[in-house]
């Protein structure tokens, strides 16, 4: 899952399907359980999570990890599937964020040590237990773009400007 707040790029393959919004409002409806349409989920993956890297904009009160991992706890304990956490914990799904800002190098990611820029996207959160295509009912597939470049086990920071190197294609089913 990738969340970019107006500030990284969409792959132009993913911009090129039909309804493209109505698409990607109907997903993010599935993955937050708020779905009138597809009532029934994946069995709960019931793993854990791993914060890799975390903003530095979004975090700068407290840039200490154990009390993000804290929080991110917490909320899950008090929202449930309405929490960040529950979305590696429960649904198997990595998180990559977009760097953000309202200038240059305002945000970057604490524990990545390479250079970055506003959009490059940087993985957040990172499940124990990971989720596939499948977990997604057949007619939200069309709505996910396939990498065969990309391992997410393993890929901390995607550079916004090779997006469509990265997800050349959309998952065909």
């Amino acid at each position: 899952m990738m969340v970019n707040n107006g500030f990284g790029d969409f792959p132009q393959e993913l911009l090129r399907v039909v309804e493209v919004e109505l698409l990607l409002d109907r997903m993010n409806e599935y993955m937050w359980r708020e779905s009138k349409e597809f009532c029934e989920y994946p069995i709960v993956k019931g793993g854990s999570f791993d914060v890799d890297l975390y903003s530095a904009c979004r975090h700068r009160r407290n840039l200490c990890k154990r009390s993000i991992v804290d929080d991110l706890e917490s909320d899950l304990a008090e929202m449930g599937n309405h929490s960040e956490a529950n979305l590696p914990v429960n649904k198997g799904f990595c998180v990559y964020h977009a760097i953000e800002g309202s200038y240059e190098g305002e945000d970057y990611p604490v524990g990545y040590d390479g250079t970055t820029r506003m959009g490059d996207y940087f993985r957040y959160l990172v499940p124990t237990v990971f989720a596939s295509i499948e977990d997604f009912p057949e007619p939200l597939r069309r709505g996910i773009a396939v990498s065969d470049r990309l391992d997410f086990t393993v890929d901390r920071l995607l550079d916004n400007e090779c997006i469509n190197e990265y997800f050349p294609t959309m998952y065909q089913g």
